[in-house]
Parts: structure tokens; C-alpha cells; sequence
């Protein structure tokens, strides 16, 4: 029967780009940006990669030859890559590629890189995905879906469900910008580093009530990988404090949410199913009190705040008075964005499960500068695609080798 992944495959080394507006390159040299920290963070060669998962979400306006792009501007030695796209999950299931492929044993050594470059597009969002973002879902005209529109509509319904006032909501969810800009701050690799007042926040310009433009995240560039190895191979090879992947789920809405009455749109039931099986697998029986930090899909505040509920951290109804009380602030309980989140990188989508991932990895081994959070043992990674109502999760849990 099968057992999961648990402590079958090690991080062995990753790498992340600068994000932000990248005009001075392209897909092609984030990618190598990347690939170079990571490869002398494995202590490997090229060579030694004997198998790649690519993430990539725009493939026409990124490297536009696919799973080659990869290959191409790595110089990787005609080893079998995989192009993989999955929304916004999209850098997770590059990286479930590779751990899958080292957990069965068909290779050694396994890279999982992701990239976007969106800048490029010229585009103040991001552009369609399969008709998303574009005025029809599912080959159904829906002419005036946004997805700030289609998140603000999460908040009204949490609002609605839980008798929270309109004041109090919004307070609680420009406290989440907040916390993520002053985590940004102190991250060289963010796109943007200048710590908000909850005073801004709360004044910005309205993009769709009640989220205002510090409750969007924004467009960058970027790209992040990593290479994986089995925990014998790594000791072999001389590392120590291995950082290795306890779980990783990933859980694809069948429809159910808008088939049937049962969903209140206040919660997302992909992360609430991801979030059970990936605790399960990793063996964690209380989240609030095992897991150290965590990095969630903040593309808009209300969406990382309904997750701190669906992730079973805050009590059903309590996320507002965590949030309040700085239970996922810097210096709180646990911290959430502690690298500044999409809220300060931007969404580079095939790049983003990856670069969160990589805070995971630093903060575990100690290496996180100013940033760095005390003992750190779990990290916690989720990513969602798609809209409130049909959407992809993905979760990934790593932690110190048992």
C-alpha cells in the first residue's frame, strides 16, 4: 500500500532570480540566474541531472520553444525534460515532477525550474489562461469576470458567513499587506521592498470592494529551482542538516463547488482536501502548533486570509482575531510570508511555487539574513489556481531530516 513520500527525497540545493521588472533580460537568463546559485548550492554539474521538469505557464510569450527552452538555455546534456502547466500551481508541479521521479527511484539526481517573464506582455494583470481572465470560462461568456471581482466576492461571502463587519474585515486584511510589505522590505530578491502603514492600505484606490490596490499583488519577472536527490545520496555526498520533503498534495476541483448548493464561496474546498491528506502524509497532527512558518497564495489579502482557515490553522471564523493579535506577523506564532510573499515578488506563475519553496529551504538550513526565524522545523507551502469557485491546490511540506 502505497505511503507517501515522507522523508524519501532531500532538497540538495535551489535557486532564485531577482524579481521584479526584468527588461534587462529575458526568460532565457532568469533561468540561468537561477540554475547557477542552485547548481553550486547542490555542489553538482550540469551533467549530473538526469532528469527536468520545466514550469511554465505562458509558453508563447516566455521562451516559445516549450520543454526546449529548458534544455536550450541551460545546455543540459539531452537529458528527458517535462514542460508542465497547472495554473498557479504551476512551480509546484514542476517540483512534484521531480520528487516523484527521485521518490521511485528512475533518477538520482532531478531538477525542477520554473520562469515567467510577464513584464513582456505589457499586460496590468495577468493575461488569459484558456479563456480565465479573458470574459469566458469553460467556453461560457462571462463578460464582466475579473479576478479581483471573483476575489472580492470570497470576502463578501466569508463576511456574510461569519456576521464580521465590512470595517473589521478590511482592517484585518490590509494588517495581511502590512505584514507582508515589512517581511519584503528584507529580501533582496523582492520586487518591491518599502514597508505600508495599515493607514495606506486602508486608503488605497478601491479595485474591487473591499480590495484596494494594496490587497492585489503585482506583475514581475522571475524564476526559481531546485535540484533532488535521495537523503542517502546527499549524506554520501557529505551534506548534513538535510532539508527533505515531508508531503506534497495536490487536489483539482471536479466542479462540485458551483454544482451544488453546499459551498458558501467563503472557503476554498481544493485547499481544505490538499491540506488534510498533506498533513496526513506528513504526520502532523495539530498544524497550529507544529508548523513553524508558512507560504500561501497571496494574490489578493483575502485569499491568503481565508487560507489561514482552510489550512484548519485559525479556527473556523477566528482568522480575523489571529491576524489582529500578529499571530502570523515576522515575530508571531506563525509566521506567514516571512519572505514578503507574492504581495512583495509578484507572480511570475511558473516561478512562484518555487520561490516559495526556496524561503522554506533557507529559513530550514539558517541562511535567511535579517529574515531568519528562530529553530525553525516545518515549512509550509500552498499554491491555488484558478477562481474561488473552480481552482487547483497544491501543497508541499519540508522540514529538517528525522
Amino acid at each position: 500500500m502505497a505511503d507517501g513520500i515522507r522523508d524519501k527525497v532531500a532538497i540538495l540545493g535551489m535557486g532564485c532570480s531577482k524579481f521584479g521588472e526584468r527588461w534587462d533580460c529575458g526568460p532565457e537568463q532568469l533561468m540561468v540566474e537561477a540554475f547557477e546559485e542552485c547548481i553550486k548550492d547542490a555542489g553538482i554539474g550540469r551533467n549530473d541531472i538526469q532528469a527536468a521538469w520545466f514550469g511554465q505557464c505562458y509558453d508563447e510569450i516566455g521562451t516559445g520553444k516549450g520543454a526546449l527552452g529548458l534544455g536550450m538555455a541551460l545546455k543540459l546534456p539531452y537529458i528527458p525534460i517535462t514542460r508542465v502547466e497547472n495554473f498557479c500551481a504551476t512551480g509546484t508541479e514542476a517540483f512534484r515532477g521531480a520528487v516523484y521521479a527521485v521518490a521511485s527511484g528512475a533518477c538520482d539526481f532531478a531538477l525542477a525550474q520554473g520562469v515567467e517573464k510577464l513584464k513582456d506582455t505589457g499586460y496590468g494583470g495577468l493575461p488569459a489562461i484558456d479563456g480565465v481572465n479573458s470574459g469566458s470560462l469553460n467556453g461560457q461568456t462571462m463578460p464582466n469576470i475579473s479576478a479581483p471581482g471573483a476575489f472580492a466576492q470570497l470576502a463578501s461571502a466569508y463576511r456574510a458567513k461569519h456576521g464580521v463587519s465590512w470595517n473589521d474585515l478590511k482592517r484585518a486584511i490590509a494588517q495581511v499587506s502590512v505584514k507582508s510589505h515589512a517581511n519584503g522590505a528584507k529580501n533582496p530578491k523582492a520586487h518591491l521592498r518599502k514597508p505600508v502603514s495599515i493607514e495606506q492600505v486602508m486608503a488605497s484606490p478601491i479595485i474591487a470592494d473591499p480590495l484596494g490596490l494594496f490587497d492585489c499583488c503585482g506583475v514581475s519577472d522571475g524564476s526559481a529551482c531546485a535540484v533532488v536527490t535521495t537523503p542517502e545520496i546527499a549524506k554520501k555526498m557529505g551534506k548534513t542538516n538535510l532539508v527533505t520533503v515531508k508531503a506534497l498534495q495536490l487536489a483539482v476541483s471536479n466542479g462540485q463547488e458551483v454544482g451544488y448548493k453546499d459551498w458558501d464561496g467563503s472557503y476554498f474546498a481544493t485547499t481544505r482536501k490538499a491540506a488534510k491528506r498533506a498533513y496526513e502524509e506528513a504526520g502532523i497532527k495539530n498544524p497550529r502548533e507544529e508548523l513553524s512558518m508558512i507560504e500561501v497564495h497571496d494574490c489578493f489579502s483575502i485569499t491568503e486570509f481565508v487560507t489561514y482557515e482552510d489550512l484548519f490553522i485559525s479556527p473556523e471564523g477566528g482568522a480575523t482575531k489571529d491576524v489582529l493579535d500578529g499571530f502570523y506577523d515576522a515575530e508571531g506564532k506563525i509566521p506567514c510570508q516571512i519572505d514578503g510573499g507574492l504581495k512583495c515578488f509578484g507572480h511570475p506563475i511558473g516561478a512562484s511555487g518555487l520561490r516559495m519553496l526556496y524561503e522554506m529551504y533557507l529559513q530550514l538550513h539558517g541562511r535567511a539574513g535579517e529574515r531568519q526565524l528562530k529553530d525553525p522545523k516545518f515549512g509550509l507551502t500552498h499554491n491555488l489556481g484558478g477562481f474561488p469557485f473552480s481552482n487547483v491546490n497544491a501543497i508541499s511540506i519540508v522540514g529538517r531530516y528525522a
